[in-house]
């Protein structure tokens, strides 16, 4: 199999094949030291990595880096307080952050000292991405030095008591280089070479409803699985479940791209995974009459991620994690999002199998016929759909996907896209797009301090210097596992021979199902996360 060039990860992807050309066995009988180690803090780390082949073509490798001993850097509890808005604030009516200006943290520590507590104000500064200048992102204030949660936990209790706010954190997530660990890190590695199986999308019974990557392995019958892109959580932001970014599953375009942003191209046998950046187009069409849409298979009025049309506010860039909104909309459904249509005030136009409008119904929502279809219209475009549409006309609804250079990507029935960002490694270099891709909030650092800076649970995608997809998860929100940054987890990408790697969602909906067995560590309180999305690897496919 040709192998792509992708500089110093060509060379590390050549080794790997060869080594993956060796007579196979299903287990290491032991842990082994690592050739090419993780670049996770200081270098004398020990690292083990355990390699077990789960079927013909698809290998396992569970990585423990790290751990143990005690030096001056050692990771500590403490607690970090919440900065109050103030005379020396920015914006004195801003409600309390995480990071603020040096004035303003440094008041907040003499206020707290005064008070008797061990505050310190410190600056926290970010490393530079292929798209941000990084440097410093502001000040933050933190209380004491403790030995275990619970004593912090106590000095946030005694923090409230005299009238402030704040969490227990641990000093390992701060993404510091000299912290020692531990670090635990699973590797799904798909070689097309030997895999005859089906590397598969799945979010489910329908679109609107999340279901855990346990369940979504389990009723599929997979070998393993790992969470896959982002998603609506909250139903103020949408439909729960509802994939917040491009979603095509078996060929079909089920939710649009927010603009602009990644998409994780993959194919259900295992080859030419690729890291694309996509846009789309959408119209309804009654004889020579047309209209554009805005929107695939989500709530009116909501857009998830932002990256929409122009009239969304507060933007229509991408802009992570945030809902933007625009009351004019028109937005299509089909029968994979789920029993209902969403209700709410405009125009619906709901079609047959045979794409003939068969009521238009307002207020909109309600169910679909067998093999049907609908468009919603809200606000203005609510008389734009009822020029168009009457009871036996006949709707064409298109929608298209375009690459970053405006030419139109065709998936076949065996193509799967899925919702990613920011990219991690570009033809085998680090390169990380935070303000590309929406991850830069240019009003709140605090924001980019907990998402990118920070050490989180991540789940990360791409493609080896042989072909091969790679499926990447990394535990974190513990002491037992201290998690990637963004900038970290491109390092690992690129440390792992991936060509090109992209970041999908992670926190607590990171997860690794393999054998029916969860083997991670999902870092909610409340264990696994119901999530939109996962990507499955199934067993031999029939006729192979």
């Amino acid at each position: 199999m040709k192998k792509r060039l992708c500089g110093a990860a060509a060379v590390l992807g050549i080794l790997l094949a060869s080594a993956s050309a060796l007579p196979s066995q299903a287990s290491t009988p032991a842990a082994q030291p690592a050739r090419h180690t993780l670049p996770l803090g200081p270098a004398d780390l020990t690292e083990t990595r355990t390699t077990t082949t789960l079927q013909p073509g698809v290998t396992l490798t569970r990585i423990v880096r790290g751990g143990g001993g005690t030096t001056d850097s050692t990771p500590h509890w403490t607690v970090e307080v919440s900065i109050p808005g103030g005379e020396t604030s920015p914006d004195p009516d801003a409600p309390p952050t995480t990071l603020k200006d040096r004035a303003s943290a440094d008041e907040l520590a003499t206020e707290l000292r005064a008070k008797g507590f061990q505050a310190r104000a410190e600056q926290v500064r970010t490393p530079r991405t292929a798209d941000y200048a990084g440097g410093t992102l502001g000040w933050r204030v933190r209380v004491g030095t403790f030995d275990s949660q619970s004593a912090a936990t106590a000095e946030r209790t005694r923090l409230r008591a005299a009238g402030h706010t704040g969490s227990a954190v641990y000093t390992g997530w701060d993404g510091d280089a000299d912290a020692r660990g531990p670090w635990h890190v699973d590797v799904l590695t798909i070689d097309p070479r030997k895999f005859r199986g089906s590397l598969d999308a799945s979010y489910g019974p329908d679109l609107e409803n999340r279901e855990t990557t346990s369940d979504l392995s389990t009723r599929a019958g997979a070998t393993a699985a790992v969470n896959a892109g982002f998603f609506v959580l909250d139903p103020k932001a949408g439909a729960p479940g509802d994939p917040a970014g491009v979603g095509v599953y078996d060929g079909r375009l089920l939710s649009e791209p927010v603009a602009g942003r990644p998409g994780l191209v993959l194919h259900d046998n295992g080859r030419h995974t690729q890291v694309t950046r996509l846009t789309w187009r959408g119209r309804v069409d009654a004889g020579t009459a047309s209209l554009p849409l805005t929107g695939i298979n989500r709530v009116p009025g909501l857009i998830r991620n932002c990256g929409g049309t122009p009239g969304d506010a507060p933007t229509s860039l991408p802009l992570h994690d945030v809902t933007c909104t625009n009351p004019d909309e028109l937005v299509t459904f089909t029968p994979e999002y789920g029993d209902t249509t969403p209700p709410g005030d405009g125009v619906e136009a709901v079609l047959d199998a045979h794409d003939r409008v068969v009521e238009l119904r307002s207020p909109r929502g309600g169910t679909l016929p067998p093999g049907g279809s609908s468009v919603q219209a809200t606000g203005r475009r609510v008389a734009d759909l009822t020029a168009l549409a009457h009871i036996g006309d006949r709707l064409r609804i298109t929608t298209t996907l375009l690459d970053a250079r405006g030419r139109r990507v065709q998936p076949t029935p065996e193509t799967h896209i899925l919702n990613a960002g920011p990219e991690l490694v570009r033809d085998g270099r680090p390169h990380v797009t935070p303000a590309t891709d929406g991850m830069v909030h240019p009003d709140d650092p605090s924001w980019y301090y907990g998402w990118v800076h920070k050490r989180n649970p991540r789940t990360l995608a791409g493609v080896d210097a042989a072909g091969r997809t790679v499926l990447v998860t990394a535990d974190g929100r513990s002491t037992g596992s201290l998690g990637l940054s963004i900038v970290e987890s491109a390092e690992v990408a690129k440390s792992l021979g991936l060509c090109d790697a992209v970041n999908l969602d992670g926190g607590g909906s990171t997860t690794m199902v393999a054998n029916g067995s969860l083997l991670n560590d999902p870092s909610d309180a409340a264990g696994e996360r119901p999530i939109g999305d996962a990507l499955l690897i199934l067993p031999r496919r029939q006729g192979h």
